[in-house]
């Protein structure tokens, strides 16, 4: 984060001992400095109108006031402040971080719930340094578009109406014929995932006439929640992947948090099905965008869509670059509709990608490909 101003933090947090974890890891990030720390809900509110931080990382659960409260007062207060979560890894701790982000958190990182003190402090920091990192990048494209140059300017805050974004048609890729339709959409997302998958899935037709299997950067019990929060709202059917289920049409399949998964086929029948592995992590991420990739490139060679979507890292990068050697039709999300601009960043850069579209033109991109 260098040549930016310090990244001013407020921990709030019920239990002393993740205050002080926490304020600990932020304050060994260069650029970030904790302003204060705050035990609950309430005292977090009045101190954010007094301290105005950039970002505040926010328990879940606390007494008083908890973080899905402190989230919806500062939207009725129109405070614009940056808010990572801490989660617990509980199914209620995973159902109110999907609340959370639904409410405009930026992310989430799970807290230990178990170890020494020390353990939970790398633990921390492992995660949340690269979120911190992606926050301090995206508050830096924002102040430079921003007229005033102030962190919180938008063009609705100036009365008008944003620019409207454009699918660009990328030149020079090698297209596939124009008589082949893809048999499967696959899907890879990280940062910010959450709230972009609920801006693509509901938009794509009850009648789709293909599988979408889709990666999202999330932890056990994370992962389930969000496959019932889509399903809820999608014409589609939504579900968390099982090992050895039947890859079915107008079903979309999300892969397990902590597992990885691809598309076998039997030998003989050519029944397609979920394969769930305990493999080792890829680009640190299990589960892995290209570890799916590849699969889909194997099994549905050129009848087969790939999607990148917001995320930190390029997880997911190799894996496109072997579906398109099999005359695979890559689609990106672009830049500006990104949280994080990472992972669709090296496949467009690197001309795999056939379109560049913004989020809400992405359910219609998909669509073409399978006409």
């Amino acid at each position: 984060m260098t040549n930016m101003p310090m990244l001013r933090v407020l921990v709030v947090d019920d239990t002393i001992i993740y205050r002080k974890i926490v304020s600990d890891v932020l304050e060994e990030i260069p650029g970030v400095k904790v302003i204060g720390t705050a035990q609950n809900g309430k005292i977090a509110l009045s101190m954010i109108e007094k301290l105005k931080p950039d970002l505040i990382t926010l328990d879940v659960e606390m007494p008083e006031m908890n973080g899905l409260q402190v989230l919806e007062e500062l939207k009725k207060r129109q405070i614009d402040v940056g808010t990572i979560m801490v989660s617990t890894l509980t199914h209620r701790g995973a159902e109110t971080t999907m609340k959370a982000l639904e409410l405009g958190a930026f992310y989430f990182i799970p807290k230990p719930d178990s170890g020494t003190m020390e353990e939970n402090k790398k633990s921390i920091k492992n995660t949340i340094y690269p979120i911190i990192n992606a926050f301090a990048s995206k508050k830096r494209i924002r102040k430079i578009l921003s007229k005033d140059g102030s962190f919180g300017a938008s063009y609705t805050k100036a009365g008008k109406e944003p620019p409207k974004q454009k699918v660009v048609n990328v030149p020079g890729t090698a297209r596939r014929a124009k008589n082949v339709k893809s048999e499967a959409v696959a899907i890879g997302v990280s940062t910010g995932g959450p709230n972009a998958l609920a801006e693509v899935i509901p938009r794509l037709p009850q009648k789709l006439g293909v599988p979408v299997l889709i990666v999202q950067h999330m932890p056990p019990l994370f992962t389930e929640c969000l496959a019932k929060n889509l399903d809820s709202k999608s014409n589609l059917k939504v579900v968390e992947a099982q090992d050895q289920m039947p890859v079915e049409v107008d079903t979309v399949y999300i892969a397990p948090g902590g597992k990885h998964m691809k598309i076998t086929r039997a030998v003989g029948n050519g029944i397609k099905r979920i394969k769930i592995t305990d493999d080792p992590p890829e680009n640190n991420c299990k589960p892995s965008v290209d570890y799916l990739f590849r699969s889909i490139a194997h099994i549905y060679k050129n009848r087969a869509t790939g999607v990148i979507m917001t995320g930190m890292g390029s997880d997911g990068t190799l894996g496109l670059k072997l579906m398109k050697r099999f005359g695979a039709t890559i689609i990106a999300q672009n830049e500006e509709t990104c949280v994080v601009f990472g992972m669709p960043k090296k496949p467009i850069e690197e001309g795999i990608a056939d379109v560049v579209a913004p989020l809400d033109k992405i359910p219609d991109e998909i669509v073409k490909t399978l006409k």
